[in-house]
């Protein structure tokens, strides 16, 4: 399990290129967007697509690979595999087949924002992406009911919506960050009481890029 970098290539740790040249075939979540990685590290080894799409189905080729005793590296296409991406089924197989299971850690963007943030990150939940229709208003809620610190993954077009529903909900004065870009060229960190947040977001003409928000817990106040 290789993490790769969320952004800045020069975040991919020396392990990392170490261990995708030493391996003998590396899945990835898309072999288009990790052969850009490949090639800028001059990594040259067999690739075959790992995604959410197909997981199940190339769960079983994996296992057949690992069993006849190949060394597999796991990538997704921007940091930890298995954290909101592929590959939490290939590493409960791997466990239940006897095989050995590393991690070479890297960067991702769930502790890279809530070490921005500036909230309180003692305790924390990682939401991820929330479910597009069902369910999704339950777990705003609960977001804005709990205690603690939570992170959540959201698409650009999907944010004014988030922020309006977690709003009604959580009120002016719950403190949130979004950091948008994280350490790419146009990375963002906008730190604020929600009122003032929305209200700033919801003027702004486009928004783009990968996004990550950290709602502090109801609670908290400065």
């Amino acid at each position: 399990m290789v993490a790769t970098p969320i952004g800045n290539l020069s975040d991919f740790s020396p392990r990392a290129v170490e261990t995708l040249q030493s391996v003998d075939q590396i899945a990835c979540e898309d072999t288009r967007t990790s052969g850009v990685l490949l090639q800028h590290f001059q990594i040259d080894k067999p690739t075959f697509s790992f995604h959410q799409h197909n997981e199940h189905q190339k769960v079983k080729h994996l296992m057949n690979l690992l069993n006849s005793g190949l060394t597999i590296a796991l990538i997704s296409d921007a940091g930890m595999p298995a954290i909101s991406d592929p590959g939490f089924l290939a590493t409960r197989e791997a466990h239940q087949n006897g095989h050995h299971v590393i991690a070479i850690p890297g960067p991702d963007a769930v502790s890279t924002a809530l070490a921005v943030s500036g909230l309180p990150s003692d305790r924390f939940v990682f939401e991820g992406f929330l479910p597009p229709k069902k369910g999704r208003q339950t777990r705003i809620q609960e977001i804005a009911d709990s205690e603690i610190t939570s992170v959540v993954y959201e698409s650009p077009r999907k944010l004014v919506r988030f922020l309006e529903k977690l709003h009604e909900y959580a009120g002016d004065d719950r403190w949130v960050c979004i950091a948008r870009e994280l350490t790419k060229k146009f990375e963002e960190t906008d730190r604020a009481q929600l009122g003032d947040l929305l209200s700033r977001w919801r003027e702004k003409e486009s928004i783009k890029g990968e996004i990550a928000i950290v709602i502090a817990g109801k609670s908290y106040s400065e």
